[in-house]
Formats: C-alpha cells, sequence, structure tokens
C-alpha cells in the first residue's frame, strides 16, 4: 500500500505550496508525485523548486519549465505567461535551472501509474473536458501499454475520466474519495497548486491516491492569496496594461513578434 500526493501547477507559488504540503504531511502520504510546472507566474520559482528537489518528489517538466529554461518559446503562451516568464528566465538561480533540466517529460510508476503534464504526446496541450482525452487515449495505450492511471495537468481543474475497453470516455462525478474500478483506464487532474489565475476561488489544489484502496481523493485548501499577489506584483511578475496591448499588437503584425 502507499499514499501518494499528486500536485502540479505550482508557478512559483510557495504560499500555495507550502498549504498544500501541510495537508499531505498530515495524511501522511508516502511520496510526492509533481506534475510539471513548478515555476512560472508567481515570484518563487526557486524556492518551490528546492521545496521539491529536497523531498525527493518524482517531478516531470511542465511547460513553463521548460519555456524558463528556454527549451519551449512563447509562441503558445498567454500575455500573463509569456511576461512573468519572461521574469522567471531572469530570476531563476542556477541551482533550480539545474535541477528543472533533469526532469524527464513523463514517467511511468508502478501500478500502471503514467505522469504527463498536458497531453500524452504534447505538453502544452489542454485537456479540458473529454473530446482531448479521447484523442489521448490510443496514444496512451501505444506509448505506456498497461497503464491504469494517467496523471496530467496544465488545465488546472480537478477531473476524473473513466475509459473503457472500447475506448469510450465519461466523466466521473468525484467523492471524497472517489474509489476506481480497476478495470477501467483513468485520466486524472489533481488540480492546480496556483489559484492565481482563478477567479472562483483562491484555493490550492492537490489529489492523493491510495494504491491499496485504489481511490484518490481531491483536496482543497485556502492560503494567503494577497501574499502571493503582492510578491508577484512587487518583483515583476504581473503584466501591466500597456505592456498587455504592445504583447497583442505584437501578436497582430508578424514583424513585430520578437519572441
Amino acid at each position: 500500500m502507499a499514499l501518494l500526493g499528486v500536485l502540479g501547477d505550482i508557478h512559483g507559488n510557495r504560499e500555495a505550496l507550502q498549504a498544500v504540503l501541510a495537508v499531505l504531511d498530515a495524511r501522511r502520504v508516502d511520496r510526492l508525485l509533481c506534475l510539471g510546472d513548478i515555476v512560472g507566474y508567481n515570484a518563487d520559482p526557486d524556492e518551490c523548486v528546492e521545496e521539491m528537489r529536497k523531498r525527493g518528489a518524482l517531478a516531470i517538466a511542465g511547460n513553463h519549465d521548460l519555456i524558463a529554461l528556454r527549451k519551449l518559446n512563447f509562441s503558445r503562451c498567454s500575455n500573463e505567461a509569456r511576461f512573468a516568464l519572461a521574469r522567471t528566465r531572469e530570476t531563476l538561480g542556477e541551482e533550480a535551472a539545474a535541477y528543472l533540466a533533469t526532469l524527464p517529460p513523463n514517467r511511468l510508476l508502478d501500478h500502471g501509474i503514467v505522469m504527463v503534464h498536458g497531453g500524452v504526446r504534447d505538453v502544452q496541450q489542454y485537456m479540458p473536458n473529454a473530446d482531448p482525452i479521447r484523442a489521448n487515449v490510443p496514444h496512451l495505450r501505444a506509448d505506456f501499454p498497461g497503464a491504469r492511471i494517467c496523471f496530467f495537468g496544465h488545465s488546472h481543474e480537478p477531473r476524473i475520466y473513466a475509459v473503457n475497453a472500447k475506448d469510450e470516455v465519461r466523466d466521473v462525478e468525484a467523492g471524497t474519495p472517489t474509489y476506481l474500478v480497476r478495470d477501467l483506464v483513468y485520466f486524472i487532474n489533481p488540480g492546480s497548486v496556483d489559484a492565481s489565475r482563478k477567479r472562483r476561488h483562491k484555493l490550492a489544489e492537490c489529489a492523493i491516491l491510495d494504491t491499496e484502496e485504489w481511490s484518490i481523493d481531491f483536496i482543497r485548501v485556502p492560503y494567503d492569496a494577497a501574499a502571493t499577489e503582492i510578491k508577484a506584483a512587487s518583483f515583476g511578475y504581473r503584466i501591466d496594461p500597456m505592456t498587455n496591448r504592445l504583447y497583442n499588437l505584437r501578436r497582430k503584425i508578424p514583424a513585430l513578434r520578437l519572441w
């Protein structure tokens, strides 16, 4: 038996990360799984990277991590993300960058657990509903035969999708916890640690997988969102209206796309 704490999309939000780690520590999880995007949007990238490193988290690289390392460009970024990541490139420390550079694009763990960030083959693919999940089912079966759970992030919302033997996909309503059927395949998003982009709530999200009971429990916990926002604005991670207009202009005029 193992209790696995699953989290992702931390985005340099130290306050939110501390809040979910406190819950996971209280629940005595055996291991942390990090689905990427440790950095981006907020002002504590080095601190969040160090927390994952020192805890021995099994982590993968997200698109923000790769952009911060200049392994991806800004072409698929929103203005807010592009601006914050440009700042992250300036501030990211050498040790944090070296750690991020070691992270693989995916992982296959015991019990048929797969970790990806976006889509199975596209780190920047959003999977907010059943349609992209359906398109990724054949990729999962081809790339990870025998996979039973595919944990993914990037879309920032807790979701469970069940896939049957006919590759039919259905949205599963989450319980507390949700008991999984052992002969089905699941795509599960634990939600996002960082809630700075969310308007409905400012709650840090994660999940716990119990590999013996084969159940998933979603967690939402408050954090000091005001402190996160003050730091992000003070240290240059929030785009101002004039720069936002300039970015919009660059998108419209090819000659100005200085990405």
